[in-house]
């Protein structure tokens, strides 16, 4: 028997993440007494610091925006797809979410892909003749996955740190081309592993400029994927995204969505400026 010509990649998954961006609403908090900002700005930076950094593990962090439809940008990763709703839900029961209205949000799960394991597996199950999923290869997969997911560099992608060196944000959601003659899904395993190698070569050229969080939204949203960038330099965010461009797998075959760009703030540096 022959591995099918065109199946999806193993992959590892860590932390679930949602990234919600707001617009302000200006003319509601103009309206409020003072004494009743001061009330709504105490409970928001007590809620926001206790999301920062949560008991069950994973952070939460407040960016401000620049040059976009929203104001503000929050990011939570969770362990459980149920302690990012209650982090929803927390954020819901504060006064200062009277103030904000919703303008995007996106679900997605920390993902590391494994196209080379997966291409090489694969190959494997075809030369002894058997079958992309038997037995046989499930067994090579799950040792392999666990391999790879017990590696320091996998772990950073699946349980990421925010890094505090790096305060500017970049993020954006996106999909693979399904189109006629561009379909990325009906491409071989090989050839899809071969061009996601020279991408991430395109990736390591910012080793240490720029860290990056793939995580995955197939079954979870609308975009595919969605990219988080932190970098020292927000220019370093235009270059990696330019360079990206000309590679093949972008050049070829990948959609974007919106760009939301700002930088890091502490709760209260942020609630001070807008109450």
């Amino acid at each position: 028997m022959t591995a099918p010509i065109a199946h999806p990649p193993e992959t590892l998954e860590g932390w679930y993440a949602l990234h919600q961006v707001f617009r302000l609403d200006r003319p509601a908090l103009r309206e409020r007494a003072d004494g009743d900002l001061a009330a709504v700005r105490d409970r928001a930076r007590a809620a926001l610091d206790d999301l920062g950094s949560p008991a069950e593990g994973g952070w939460s962090a407040v960016v401000p925006l620049v040059g976009s439809v929203g104001d503000v940008l929050l990011v939570h990763f969770r362990p459980t797809l149920d302690q990012i709703g209650a982090a929803q839900a927390r954020l819901r029961r504060e006064m200062i979410s009277d103030f904000l209205v919703p303008v995007y949000s996106f679900l997605s799960v920390t993902e590391a892909g494994l196209y080379h394991v997966t291409a090489e597996l694969a190959r494997e199950a075809a030369a002894r003749g058997g079958d992309v999923g038997d037995a046989e290869y499930a067994k090579r997969v799950a040792e392999r996955a666990g391999g790879e997911r017990e590696s320091a560099h996998v772990r950073r992608r699946l349980y990421p740190e925010l890094p505090a060196e790096l305060p500017y944000v970049c993020f954006y959601p996106m999909s693979k081309r399904r189109a006629v003659g561009q379909n990325w899904y009906a491409l071989t395993l090989d050839e899809r592993s071969r061009l996601m190698y020279s991408h991430g070569m395109t990736g390591r050229r910012y080793a240490g400029r720029v860290q990056q969080v793939i995580t995955g939204a197939i079954g979870l949203d609308a975009w595919e994927w969605g990219v988080t960038l932190f970098a020292r330099d927000p220019l370093d965010f235009k270059r990696l995204v330019t360079d990206m461009r000309f590679d093949e797998a972008s050049a070829q075959y990948a959609e974007f969505g919106d760009f939301y760009v700002g930088r890091v703030a502490r709760p209260e540096e942020w609630l001070g400026s807008i109450v």
